[in-house]
């Protein structure tokens, strides 16, 4: 298995283990957990709370300086290295991909099929099907498409 996955799946049972209700085993399972979820974020470099609530298919690109803290994140998202995701945001949607040293900050929160562009800072709501681009955050390409610009000619600068 590689880096990335080992992540998840250290964040996957320690948030399991925290659901078990019955009292001894519970115990038992987040010692281990808390000793497990330790040894890999000191080997990947890499911290998921165990209080997230993450979706099915979540891909840690590269694990070295991710922390996400418990907020919720949707399906299929991805996450690039030194990804900071602060555990008072609004959430995150589905199909998000966060680019290398993207930062998610404040009460903000990211809608579905959102693209936050590398060394991003997002302090604001982020709506749906758009990307974000810069410190701070703004949308530059609503719809995920590439807009054409027209030329400026010197009769256009007067």
């Amino acid at each position: 298995m590689a880096q990335c996955t080992w992540s998840v799946f250290a964040h996957r049972f320690a948030h399991w283990a925290t659901q078990c209700r019955i009292p001894v085993l519970r115990q038992v399972l987040l010692v281990f957990a808390m000793i497990f979820e330790r040894f890999i974020q000191i080997c990947n470099g890499s911290i998921i709370h165990r209080d997230a609530r993450i979706g099915p298919g979540l891909v840690v690109h590269t694990p070295y300086g991710v922390f996400i803290g418990p907020t919720r994140v949707g399906a299929n998202c991805t996450v690039g290295t030194g990804v900071l995701i602060g555990g008072g945001s609004g959430g995150v949607g589905d199909n998000v991909y966060f680019g290398p040293g993207a930062k998610l900050l404040g009460t903000a929160r990211i809608g579905n099929n959102v693209v936050v562009a590398a060394n991003s800072l997002v302090l604001t709501d982020v709506p749906d099907n758009t990307t974000v681009i810069g410190v701070p955050a703004r949308i530059r390409l609503p719809g995920g498409n590439v807009q054409r610009f027209r030329r400026q000619t010197l009769k256009d600068k007067d």
